[in-house]
């Protein structure tokens, strides 16, 4: 009933980002990149792999962070032979924390900077019985306990590509979706037990992306005054293979009742919020389709009492 309630209480906002007017943002939009190093987590498919293939269109230093190290050389191989730039492979499985911390050593290793991490992996429809490495919910783990590990060991280097910036801004970019008005957060479904299972893996799905949005709020309230430009996105309905472990009655649903827009739409958000100069005027706000800061997030995604929780909790989890 919360779930039905949620939809029924946001069902505007909703509604208007499923079905945007066409994009007003072009990629021919954004500025020459050459300088720019950054790193988009899941780059080898979907919006992750249009979003890298923009960037480097746009002359930047892209690492693309996946985990299947063939899929992403086969991405790589690609967007070269499209782009005549390579991306560089950097292996990262969110949903071990040793790998996450394996990935921004190696990372610190050859930079001394980062402009802009996209957090653009995610997992959705995913089996209750599957379980990160670390014991937690593997859709909570992903889409946001590894996302935020990864984004703080980096801070460092985002400081440092802040001072090189010439707006003196590096950028964290969250990638959300309309669901994260579906539900907020209850602590004690992130690992296994029976408050997990009763909520099963669509309201897991919901809380994760209404946490991405929540740590956008909070990176921006943390470390804004320090340079770090964060901001979260709803993509909108993309064709992409998130849904590859969905039920058929959940692909039945989505087949008559949600519009599904091209990739290129999908990266066009969060290539506004991590390129455009306009994006620094909105620290902590919420991107909708398509490239827009023109609807709000649930009531409770903003306030600094959830937030400061949350971010809390996700530091004692990963001690930081």
């Amino acid at each position: 009933m919360a779930g039905l309630w949620s939809t029924l209480r946001y069902s505007r906002r909703i509604h208007r980002q499923c079905r945007p007017p066409e994009p007003t943002f072009s990629t021919d939009d954004i500025p020459d990149l050459t300088g720019k190093v950054m790193i988009v987590t899941g780059g080898n498919a979907g919006i992750g792999k249009e979003t890298v293939k923009v960037l480097l269109s746009h002359n930047a230093t892209v690492y693309m962070a996946s985990r299947d190290e063939t899929r992403a050389h086969a991405a790589i191989d690609e967007l070269k032979e499209q782009t005549g730039r390579e991306a560089i492979y950097l292996e990262l499985n969110l949903a071990n924390l040793a790998s996450v911390r394996r990935a921004a050593a190696e990372f610190l290793s050859k930079e001394k900077e980062l402009h802009a991490l996209f957090n653009n992996a995610g997992v959705s429809t995913i089996p209750m019985d599957w379980l990160t490495d670390d014991g937690y919910d593997m859709t909570f783990g992903t889409n946001v306990i590894g996302h935020f590990l990864f984004t703080k060991l980096l801070l460092p280097t985002l400081l440092a590509g802040r001072d090189s910036s010439p707006d003196h801004f590096a950028r964290v970019i969250w990638l959300s979706s309309y669901a994260s008005y579906l539900s907020s957060l209850h602590y004690a479904t992130f690992k296994e037990g029976p408050a997990r299972r009763k909520a099963g893996y669509a309201r897991m799905y919901f809380q994760s992306k209404f946490a991405n949005v929540v740590l956008a709020h909070e990176c921006a309230r943390r470390y804004g005054a320090q340079g770090i430009l964060s901001l979260s996105v709803n993509p909108g309905n993309i064709k992409t293979d998130i849904m590859k472990y969905a039920s058929a009655v959940d692909l039945k649903f989505v087949d008559i009742f949600i519009k599904l827009y091209p990739v290129e739409y999908g990266a066009l958000g969060q290539l506004w919020a991590g390129t455009m100069p306009e994006a620094l005027q909105y620290n902590g706000e919420f991107v909708v389709p398509w490239a827009k800061v023109d609807a709000r997030p649930r009531q409770d995604a903003f306030s600094e009492k959830v937030g400061s929780k949350l971010w809390s909790w996700l530091e004692n989890e990963v001690e930081i």
